[in-house]
């Protein structure tokens, strides 16, 4: 349920940690926390008032750990640790709700069980909270989580879902439980369908004014016995026998870290009957409920799930120009993790998709891991009032030929060619990056894409940053490019041929090339009318027969005076 623990929320996201405070003036710092606190505030009356949820709770924790950071960053006001007033319901709970601490590794989790022999861990299933009072046996009240002390009545509810015993008896006669009402499912495999919006659905149920048809597919899952039987075996069997089965059925007995985390890896990846966000680790031994207090439960804690996605804080963005030319657009961030992996930036994709997902420093956004563990972009979870966003640099010509020869207007280009021919399944010239390139390029002021090849052994050692050795190595992996393949200096040049027309080309000279028509270009896989016309243009191209005729005199396959 979405009660937002704030003396929790530093421990929890590590935002303190995780980002510092912005480089703003107070002006501008005031027009921003007002911005959020208005957000959040709208947010809350949906959820309290009306029982919509119109974010999740991740995102809503994460803004307000957010606004709680800008607070102390521009000393504005003092923080307070509580819930928000609309969560403080009418009914008194007769023992407070909790809550959990958080734990956020296995190294925590060892310091918790330091000197506990038993222990005892259950799914953290994903519902809202309740109290559920029985005096003489009978369902006396139910009542919501609200702040943890007060809560809604929500009696009526809960006579309307069958999986919520109306009578007990034995030791539940005269009893207080708490535990999480849940939207029951079948199968559900939390590793790869996620929380399925499943908690909202069971909230908006409850706070409904009129009873929900959804009702009827909510069950209960009791985690707290308070005042109860001394040791948890005791409980679980009077609460199966009276018909609170899922605690017996999911509580188990543990002993050590490495059993924890086999559970928690377990119910991870099998189907369960309701979603799960980590699990709840539990002393056998807990005081009296008359000591329990919001926000202090030093008997049971939570090691929940790796999260699929973060939030994080753009900082900047830049822009990056290809080798064609193309623009993409990169948002640094604040350093976030993600399955052992730090993440500082994502490739936000052209500048025209930065426009249409309105991304500027300072906004928060949800990023996860895509295949190979590429960061990604998923959404733009909140938005800062002042839209500084950078003026994107002019797109140079689209065209295949264009930054061949360096200048100016072409720097970035230009180096992302010489970045580009340097690859494996072009030329091969390992250990030459970016930043190698370009102390080359300074040093050497090219002419165009190739005059490298030129470049005597003394030359290149009086480029700063070369040693001699790295200069002498350089110029034999220079000069042992002119005997690769035809095919792989094409590559190099930019020749734009689809791989599968690349391969299955017989021409072995230049000269060849160049006498094709576009009807024979169109006799290779992959190539259309269009992509010939392309080709004939490009090989044909003033810019293109003078490289060509340069690799000619440097003696490169394919190229040779003999070839042209």
């Amino acid at each position: 349920m979405r009660i937002r623990m704030y003396w929790l929320l530093a421990s929890l996201y590590g935002f303190g940690a995780q980002a510092g405070c912005p480089d703003w003036p107070l002006p501008r710092a005031k027009a921003e926390i007002s911005h959020l606190q208005a957000q959040l505030t709208r947010w809350d009356e949906a959820y309290w008032q009306k029982g919509e949820s119109q974010t999740s709770d991740a995102v809503y924790d994460r803004l307000n750990a957010q606004l709680t950071q800008w607070k102390r960053c521009f000393h504005l006001e003092a923080v307070q640790d509580t819930p928000p007033a609309l969560a403080r319901g009418r009914t008194p709970h007769p023992v407070a709700h909790t809550g959990l601490r958080k734990l956020t590794d296995a190294s925590e989790l060892r310091e918790w069980m330091h000197q506990r022999t038993s222990v005892w861990v259950q799914p953290k299933v994903d519902g809202v909270a309740v109290t559920l009072v029985y005096r003489q046996g009978e369902l006396q009240q139910a009542i919501s989580r609200g702040d943890g002390l007060y809560g809604e009545d929500w009696t009526g509810k809960a006579r309307h879902i069958p999986a919520i015993p109306q009578k007990v008896a034995g030791a539940l006669k005269n009893s207080v439980l708490q535990g999480e009402i849940f939207l029951r499912r079948h199968g559900h495999l939390q590793k790869t369908a996620g929380g399925i919006n499943a908690r909202a659905l069971a909230a908006g149920a409850m706070m409904r004014r009129e009873p929900s048809s959804l009702l009827k597919e909510l069950d209960v899952f009791i985690w707290a016995w308070p005042d109860g039987p001394m040791n948890m075996k005791a409980k679980v069997e009077a609460l199966a026998a009276e018909g609170f089965s899922l605690t017996k059925a999911w509580t188990k007995p543990v002993k050590t870290r490495a059993e924890i985390a086999q559970w928690r890896e377990h119910w991870f990846t099998t189907p369960l009957p309701f979603v799960t966000d980590g699990v709840v680790v539990r002393d056998d031994s807990e005081p009296a409920g008359k000591f329990w207090r919001p926000g202090q439960s030093e008997w049971a804690v939570a090691w929940k799930y790796p999260p699929v996605k973060q939030m994080t804080t753009v900082k900047g963005i830049r822009f990056a120009t290809g080798r064609t030319g193309k623009i993409s657009v990169v948002a640094d961030l604040e350093p976030v993790l993600l399955d052992d992996k730090w993440v500082r930036h994502t490739n936000i994709g052209s500048v025209s998709r930065w426009h249409k997902w309105d991304i500027a420093p300072g906004d928060s956004v949800a990023v996860s891991l895509a295949g190979q563990g590429i960061p990604r972009l998923d959404d733009v979870v909140w938005r800062v009032a002042k839209r500084d966003k950078p003026k994107p640099p002019a797109r140079q010509s689209s065209a295949a030929v264009s930054c061949f020869y360096a200048s100016h207007e072409c720097e970035a280009q230009f180096l992302a060619r010489l970045v580009w021919l340097s690859q494996k399944s072009v030329l091969g010239l390992s250990g030459l990056g970016e930043a190698s390139w370009q102390q080359l390029h300074q040093a050497q002021r090219f002419e165009h894409l190739f005059s490298w090849l030129a470049l005597a052994p003394d030359a290149l050692s009086l480029t700063p940053g070369f040693s001699s050795r790295r200069a002498s190595q350089l110029w034999h992996r220079f000069s042992f490019t002119r005997k690769l393949p035809f095919r792989q200096w094409l590559k190099a040049l930019g020749l734009p041929l689809p791989a599968s027309a690349l391969q299955a080309l017989p021409d072995q000279t230049w000269q060849e090339l160049s006498a094709r028509n576009e009807t024979s270009w169109q006799q290779l896989p992959g190539v259309g009318a269009e992509r010939a016309r392309q080709l004939v243009s490009f090989i044909h191209h003033p810019q293109v027969s003078a490289l060509a005729e340069w690799l000619s005199k440097q003696q490169v396959t394919g190229f040779t005076d003999k070839a042209l």
